[in-house]
């Protein structure tokens, strides 16, 4: 009967929103949190296959949005928070625009997106069945602090983690053995091989001022649990896991995509097991097109505009490298609010020397003139 009475109460929440010009996003989440605590754990008990957590500091959107369309390959019905509103709130929010009026969630699995500080929160209350951890890079050094403090956060969820995680081999912080030391789930990881390591660098390597990566790609645990980015050219990619290598042609632009589409590949292995269906896992890769604002093409004036989404200075650094400006003009925009980061100091740190032949058409947004500086 709670059940029942919160959710009405929630979708009613979420409907004055909406009417109001508030979008409904995540109001109705926070209110019903406020109510009935318990209310985002009795919802997600209901799946059969449990919760997949994605977290990291980059790529977390695009690659949650790749496992929900790869399992659904796998015919498996799955709740996510497609809004990109990654607290607890905009999850419960999710929720109540999809249980019916008695609470009854029609889903198998949901996969969710979580800030780094909120996926610790939402573990300890929700053991998630698998997990995923993309990266641990500087960013927002305002609300999470230096870079480990980040790091032992996600460690924490890997410890509430029940059946499996998946971590990025490449990533020295979370490839260490003190990461995943007291973690009960299976480990699997993903990387790239060591021919094209350095287009993906550490948040280490972009502070090396030496020509070698200080963080080689481990391949000693690169056994059947690991999905390795072989190589790739332009869009398309060749994964290899199992002994085979695989050719995709991807949708989404950017070297970064191509790196988490391994990454989206080895937590659908993982989850799926030996009821893997390959070929339609691969078609459904192939076919995925970009988050809301992530590598977006829309027409403004009959003029394509291509939205590109940076936060941090790696972010920042590999869609530089991944959009050659020749030809377009380029406007950067850049804010300081809360969601975005306070502190602005990451700016200094992204190297922005292949934009030096073309210049920048325009920089706008709340913190344009340390942009323009």
């Amino acid at each position: 009967m709670k059940q029942q009475i919160v959710t009405i109460f929630g979708k009613l929440t979420r409907r004055v929103s909406q009417i109001k010009g508030g979008g409904g996003s995540a109001l109705p989440g926070l209110l019903v949190e406020r109510i009935d605590p318990l209310y985002l754990q009795r919802t997600l008990s209901q799946l059969s296959h449990g919760v997949v957590l994605v977290s990291g500091t980059n790529g977390k959107t695009t690659t949650t949005k790749m496992v929900v369309e790869l399992l659904q390959s796998q015919q498996l019905r799955v709740f996510t928070n497609r809004t990109g509103s990654n607290f607890t709130r905009g999850i419960v929010a999710a929720l109540i625009e999809s249980v019916d009026r008695n609470g009854v969630l029609p889903f198998d699995i949901a996969v969710l997106e979580l800030d780094e500080a909120y996926a610790v929160k939402f573990s300890s209350q929700i053991k998630p069945t698998y997990s995923l951890f993309l990266n641990v890079l500087r960013d927002q050094l305002d609300r999470f602090g230096e870079i480990d403090a980040t790091a032992t956060m996600l460690q924490k969820v890997a410890q509430n983690t029940t059946d499996g995680v998946v971590v990025n081999l490449d990533d020295p912080r979370l490839s260490s053995k003190e990461f995943v030391k007291d973690a009960t789930a299976s480990v699997w990881t993903y990387g790239v091989s060591e021919a094209i390591a350095r287009q993906f660098p550490s948040d280490d390597d972009m502070r090396n001022t030496g020509n070698k990566p200080v963080s080689a790609p481990n391949n000693a645990t690169r056994d059947t649990t690991h999905t390795s980015l072989e190589s790739f050219e332009g869009s398309t990619a060749v994964i290899g896991y199992g002994g085979k290598n695989h050719n995709v042609s991807l949708r989404l632009k950017g070297i970064y995509n191509i790196q988490n589409a391994t990454a989206a590949v080895a937590l659908t292995r993982l989850i799926m097991g030996e009821g893997l269906h390959e070929a339609e896992m691969l078609r459904a890769l192939s076919s995925v097109t970009p988050a809301f604002g992530r590598g977006e093409d829309i027409k403004i004036n009959n003029q394509t505009v291509e939205l590109v989404l940076v936060k941090n200075p790696s972010g920042f650094r590999l869609s530089l490298a991944s959009f050659p400006p020749k030809g377009v003009a380029t406007m950067i925009a850049v804010n300081d609010k809360y969601a975005d980061g306070r502190d602005m100091s990451w700016l200094w740190d992204v190297d922005f020397h292949s934009l030096q032949p073309t210049g920048v058409a325009a920089v706008t947004g709340i913190r344009a003139y340390d942009m323009a500086l």
